[in-house]
């Protein structure tokens, strides 16, 4: 449930969980960026292009909801870091295709890694049957705020 105090905007429930974990999320995902030597931007951007494979610089800033220029700025600044590499399209010449390098591979191994086993920790106690239903749950409710798309999540 949503209320105001005076100026300050309050959440209860199920949303103030959801705003909480989202916070926790987000806080664990500048954690990783800043151990990974990467911008959160540049975080997210690995993750677009090791969820995908291989992306065009246009679709990775639609996913990321960026201008083009801000991509470009970020893939330059991950080309010239060895995670990420530039190859040409093989379907249009005039297009090139964003992918990770083995050392962006190896990075992205240990983020996803850690972060499983992060999550494993924290749910050591929860039954399986339970999880599977929060993967249900969450899913859902991530469907219903924005049509399922893989370029989004």
């Amino acid at each position: 449930m949503y209320e105001k105090f005076g100026s300050a905007h309050s959440l209860d429930g199920f949303p103030a969980a959801a705003l909480i974990f989202m916070r926790a999320l987000d806080s664990n995902r500048h954690r990783i960026a800043k151990e990974a030597g990467v911008t959160g931007s540049e975080l997210r951007a690995l993750s677009r292009v090791a969820e995908a494979g291989s992306i065009t610089p246009k679709e990775l800033a639609d996913s990321m909801e960026m201008t083009t220029g801000a991509v470009t700025a970020i893939s330059t600044r991950l080309v010239d870091a060895t995670l990420m590499r530039r190859v040409d399209h093989p379907n249009d010449r005039r297009s090139l295709l964003l992918e990770l390098t083995p050392s962006g591979d190896e990075v992205m191994k240990q983020i996803y890694r850690e972060f499983d086993a992060a999550l494993a920790v924290v749910t050591k106690d929860i039954a399986e049957a339970d999880l599977r239903g929060c993967s249900t749950l969450l899913r859902s409710a991530a469907e219903e705020l924005v049509p399922l798309d893989t370029s989004v999540f």
